[in-house]
């Protein structure tokens, strides 16, 4: 497929699409189905089938973001007034819905879009989210899909790619931040003639749902940014490793890649050029640890998914020992609009060491959950306050936390802080994949930390002692504590662990499951203090002193 036939088909997907003005989209990502947006689809296609005097479209979408709210639907009518969104909908609404394309609105279902919740968001990575339909790569091809691709291979150098990238600033989003032109380039620079491009989709933080929610919603700008990064560093093959609990993911993954591949736009010389690109799904057993690297790597060579020593790194030696390129979800998911828009629009966006948009999943203690995307620099109390709508039941704030179980917690007196790679860390956070948990005021600070090095301990590979032992004494240690039963000694020992774990545990997990532990004794350390016991050898000593 070549330039010009790839705007004929999106010439003739909009041509249907404004002949359809009259539209209505079913959210189909996870969170709506579980709710039952299956059967309100069904019931709308039945609806539309049955009724030939209304030409209206009926089509299944992904995340429209509010999953607090699911099942969603939108309506878009044929004449100008703006489209109704529908919350909590059910099977049952949909005859009435169906009749609201030309008739008035259906109040007791509506949701209003002047939220903040949509209102304050900047899309990138979700521009598509809730208007396009994941399974049909015609519709991609409408909202502008992969003529980025096709410009690249056809009118532009590989260079040229990888100097917009690093023009734009992107940072990593899965957790590090690395510069992602700076990777890109060293694997570029590699002379090895086989090289591989990962996508890291083995999303395993505790109330974490962003790669996933793209994967479902817009399949297709993933295998678009994996192109164009194959391209750009000179790789032919491309693996998605993504966990087998997303099975939703999975299946339109692979349609995705059966329909790019039918119209040439993955496989054997794309776009009639000399480069190639294939690519592979790999299924995870949802070991957390596999999110890194090298552990990532070994999984997919058919080895136990175990991290290894760095250097050598995987951009130097990584799958079967040849040049990898490894990058999670969102930061593909950015590369065809860096391509499209420019290196210099992306760093336009966010702050100056942090450029662009961030998505976050909204978990917890808030009003609004689900799924955000927001400019670099934005506060947390502007994401909790006012996109999240603040805590329910009139309960105070108390924590929240960044960047899943490597994260940490911070209180009230950082809302007011920029969201960025740097700021977060120097409160002792992390930005990580994008986890954002809201505890109120009946949240234990020592309970969450608990809960979380409980999962670095299941999770631990076992490869080295610091990990796989601290982790578990750790643990112990905090149990004690929260139980009422730990001691002053108990506490002191408790950060002691922590300082040997994180300097000499082999990988991140180890390096980063202390967070959790020191940011809640960092700002909330008066609750550990609570539930301490007197040291049972110290008692005599204090009991003669009291006596004297």
């Amino acid at each position: 497929m070549n330039l010009h036939e790839l705007q004929v088909v999106a010439a003739e997907a909009n041509a249907k699409a404004n002949a359809q003005k009259r539209c209505v989209r079913v959210c189909m990502a996870a969170s709506c189905q579980s709710s039952g947006a299956g059967g309100v689809l069904k019931g709308l296609k039945s609806l539309a089938s049955s009724d030939a005097d209304h030409d209206v479209c009926v089509k299944g979408v992904g995340c429209m973001g509010l999953c607090s709210a699911g099942p969603l639907v939108r309506v878009s009518s044929a004449d100008d007034t703006p489209d109704r969104l529908y919350q909590h909908v059910q099977e049952k609404d949909a005859k009435e819905l169906f009749a609201s394309v030309d008739d008035g609105p259906v109040e007791r279902l509506a949701c209003s879009t002047d939220l903040p919740f949509f209102t304050r968001q900047k899309r990138i990575v979700l521009e598509n989210s809730g208007e396009i339909d994941p399974e049909q790569i015609d519709d991609y091809i409408a909202a502008g899909g992969y003529e980025p691709l096709v410009r690249a291979v056809t009118e532009m150098a590989p260079y040229d790619v990888l100097r917009n990238v690093t023009e734009s600033g992107l940072r990593g989003r899965g957790g590090g931040g690395y510069p992602a032109g700076l990777k890109w380039t060293t694997v570029a620079r590699s002379p090895e003639p086989d090289k591989y491009v990962i996508c890291n989709a083995d999303e395993g933080d505790p109330g974490a749902f962003m790669d996933r929610a793209v994967l479902e919603s817009d399949p297709h700008r993933v295998l678009e940014g994996m192109a164009l990064a194959a391209y750009a560093v000179g790789a032919q093959y491309g693996y998605i490793y993504i966990r087998a609990e997303y099975p939703l993911a999975v299946e339109r993954l692979e349609k995705a890649i059966k329909q790019a591949t039918k119209r040439g736009l993955l496989g054997h010389h794309i776009c009639d050029t000399p480069f190639s690109f294939e690519v592979e799904i790999r299924l995870g057993a949802g070991a957390f640890v596999c999110g890194e690297e090298t552990a990532l790597i070994a999984s997919i060579e058919g080895q136990r998914g175990q991290p290894n020593p760095r250097p050598p790194y995987p951009a130097d030696e990584g799958l079967w020992g040849c040049p990898t390129l490894i990058n999670n979800v969102e930061t593909l998911a950015n590369i065809p609009a860096i391509m499209r828009e420019g290196g210099e629009w992306f760093r336009s966006i966010g702050t100056e060491s942090s450029a662009g948009t961030k998505v976050f999943a909204l978990a917890g203690r808030i009003t609004h959950t689900g799924l955000i995307e927001v400019p670099m620099g934005i506060t947390l109390r502007e994401i909790i306050e006012e996109i999240g709508g603040g805590i329910p039941e009139g309960r105070k704030f108390k924590a929240v936390q960044t960047g899943g179980p490597s994260g940490g917690c911070l209180p009230e007196e950082h809302l007011d802080m920029p969201v960025d790679y740097d700021t977060l860390r120097s409160a002792g956070s992390i930005m990580g994949s994008g986890g954002m948990i809201v505890m109120d005021e009946t949240s234990s600070m020592v309970e969450v930390a608990r809960y979380f090095m409980e999962f670095c301990m299941t999770e631990s590979c076992g490869k080295c002692v610091p990990c796989r032992a601290g982790t578990a004494q750790m643990y112990e240690l905090l149990d004690k504590i929260a139980t009422s039963t730990g001691t002053p000694a108990d506490l002191q020992l408790l950060e002691q662990l922590c300082e040997v774990v994180q300097a000499c545990s082999l990988c991140g997990l180890g390096q980063t499951a202390p967070n959790p532990v020191l940011s809640t004794l960092r700002y909330f350390r008066h609750e550990y203090g609570e539930k301490l016991r007197p040291d049972p050898l110290l008692q005599p000593v204090a009991a003669e002193r009291n006596g004297k």
